[in-house]
């Protein structure tokens, strides 16, 4: 398996600032409103993908009331908040890939704002399938490796169903599993003692590209714009970083 999750700096550009993360929770509200209408319930032990989007909530450590909230009001919402699921593809610098997973209420709205930004970044806006082939669509349990016995680890995902690749990375180990498994999997071994940092399903680049070290400043403006965005709840590149 080539590809990864880059956990810890996906979650170090959340937390860079108190404005960043209060926006990084307004956009998860937005995910578990979606969740609650579509799953049909706002109880997470019948609606998968409302645990999958507290879950995620709780791991970039928005507080309790935020959630028990965002369920509420999405419970009483009907149809006021209409938001659709977009993915775009798109061209990063150098040839990058980018694949981006929006809520929005104005998809004219959005495409416009992606298209301005990678066109900004010296970048495109792509076709459909033009980059979603270089991705695999996989769910992701990053570990915190401290303490870990790596043969341990091995023999207890080999035991665990949907389990498919082990990946040890410079602090973490990151576990990929079939999407519907993935949550399942994390309680598994936190029953087991691990502490698990995140578990989600993502779009995990089959392979990387390096880009020279010049390129990397304004690919790293190219992120912010992107955190940055009401819109965009997930974006997924193949870049090395």
């Amino acid at each position: 398996m080539s590809g990864h999750s880059e956990w810890a700096n996906k979650k170090h550009r959340k937390e860079k600032s108190d404005a960043q993360k209060a926006k990084y929770f307004t956009k998860i509200g937005k995910e578990i409103s979606v969740a609650v209408k579509v799953g049909g319930s706002p109880d997470p032990n019948i609606n998968p993908r409302l645990a999958a989007a507290i879950a995620k909530a709780k791991q970039y450590n928005m507080p309790n009331d935020n959630i028990a909230r965002s369920i509420k009001n999405a419970a009483g919402l009907g149809d006021k908040d209409n938001y659709e699921e977009v993915v775009y593809e798109c061209y990063g610098p150098n040839g990058s890939a980018f694949v981006i997973e929006a809520l929005t209420d104005n998809k004219n709205r959005t495409a416009g704002d992606i298209r301005h930004i990678f066109e900004k970044s010296g970048g495109s806006m792509g076709t459909t399938n033009c980059v979603l082939f270089m991705f695999d669509r996989l769910g992701v349990v990053v570990l915190d490796s401290i303490d870990i016995d790596l043969s341990k680890l091995e023999d207890a995902c080999i035991m665990i169903d949907g389990v498919q690749d082990l990946k040890k990375d410079d602090s973490t180990f990151t576990i990929f599993t079939e999407p519907s498994s993935v949550l399942d999997v994390a309680k598994i071994l936190e029953e087991q003692g691990y502490k698990v940092l995140s578990s989600q399903v993502e779009m995990v680049p089959q392979s990387l590209i390096d880009l020279e070290e010049d390129k990397m400043e304004s690919f790293e403006k190219l992120l912010d714009k992107l955190d940055d965005n009401d819109d965009i709840q997930e974006y997924y590149h193949n870049v090395r970083l």
